[in-house]
């Protein structure tokens, strides 16, 4: 809707005004909430958070999108972030809490938000609780998405892309029916440069050195549930419905 009036309700199909009346209509009657997913590549996480946003009406904010939107529209933040980029600095903490700070106002984010990717440390987790605080609120629910880290290696490492077409294997849970062939065409299958066992051990060592203490920090509050991550996504999604109903 634009706000010069160029789109009138009139022009709009009813079935479209309909399915967001009855979608408002719901969200109002749900809690607010305001959420944190932490969990190492690959734990699931984001299959999960657009269930849980459509489920209780929240906005997902993702730092790593975020920064890019606001480098992108040039907020007076993003041209900061910008300046930080392009000297090759990591982008300041008080920076990215200033952009979720800005996100959370957004009327998508009335009911509370969904972040992911962010606090990855401790000293984040303090400034974003400092930010929260302003303005009357707090973190309700932590959900960490725990898993044994070579349960990940072999879902990531197994993972196999017929590049054209986009097609995906697992070595163990969907194999091709030649190795390293895709079915359809004959081509050869490529791994995705993140996808190798040494990236990745890389990023869990990072996860557990930094990520950790954050998980420890919000338990210390009793707000952490520990998700069994390693299960089908379905038997993840009833356990994600259960921490939140309580």
């Amino acid at each position: 809707m634009g706000s010069n009036g160029g789109e009138y309700l009139a022009d709009i199909p009813s079935v479209v005004l309909m399915t967001e009346l009855l979608r408002r209509m719901k969200c109002q009657s749900k809690p607010d909430k305001r959420l944190i997913l932490v969990g190492p590549p690959g734990s699931g996480k984001g299959t999960q958070s657009p269930i849980i946003k459509d489920e209780y009406c929240l906005c997902h904010l993702a730092t790593g999108d975020m920064l890019r939107a606001a480098v992108a529209a040039k907020t007076p933040l993003g041209i900061k972030a910008k300046e930080a980029m392009d000297k090759g600095d990591l982008v300041s903490d008080d920076l990215v809490v200033g952009i979720i700070d800005e996100a959370m106002k957004k009327p998508s984010c009335q009911k509370g938000f969904i972040l992911d990717g962010f606090p990855r440390t401790v000293v984040q987790a303090e400034k974003l609780d400092e930010m929260l605080k302003k303005q009357g609120a707090k973190i309700d629910k932590v959900l960490n998405f725990a898993i044994d880290d070579a349960i990940l290696e072999e879902r990531i490492t197994g993972r196999w892309i017929h590049p054209s077409s986009g097609r995906t294997y697992h070595s163990k849970f969907a194999p091709p029916k030649t190795p390293g062939i895709d079915d359809v065409t004959g081509e050869p299958l490529i791994q995705r440069k993140d996808d190798t066992a040494a990236v990745l051990k890389s990023r869990l060592e990072a996860f557990h050195k930094q990520t950790e203490p954050v998980i420890d920090y919000y338990s210390k509050r009793g707000i952490v549930t520990h998700l069994p991550a390693e299960k089908p996504p379905k038997e993840v999604t009833a356990e994600v419905q259960k921490a939140l109903s309580s």
